[in-house]
């Protein structure tokens, strides 16, 4: 059992949701989050954190200089609150029997 995500800490952000960057070169900049790599707890948010990769040619691909998204740590992450639109720590509580996600700083249900 050496690579076990049994222990994983459960992630506050999903796929599809809106943050903003707190911390880092791209501190204040917002997105949506593209892809979560939870096994290194990392996110790769649209426009945000981009890189400049060099691709060699083929007969399909020209090749040259692509910029793209490169993964960002989820913890200088947080959740952009649906009603304010500011970013808000992340609360879970039992609704209707199910666990549910909700901003702390309006209260407001997310998804």
């Amino acid at each position: 059992m050496s690579s076990s995500n049994r222990f994983a800490p459960k992630l506050k952000i999903k796929k599809g949701d809106k943050v903003m960057v707190i911390s880092g070169a791209n501190k204040g900049e917002t997105g949506e989050i593209k892809l979560v790599i939870t096994k290194e707890n990392r996110a790769i948010v649209e426009g945000v954190n981009m890189v400049k990769k060099h691709t060699k040619g083929t007969q399909d691909n020209p090749g040259g200089i692509n910029e793209m998204e490169a993964p960002i740590h989820i913890s200088n992450l947080m959740l952009v609150d649906p009603k304010t639109g500011q970013p808000t720590k992340v609360g879970r509580k039992l609704v209707d029997g199910k666990l549910v996600r909700y901003s702390k700083k309006s209260g407001e249900i997310i998804k």
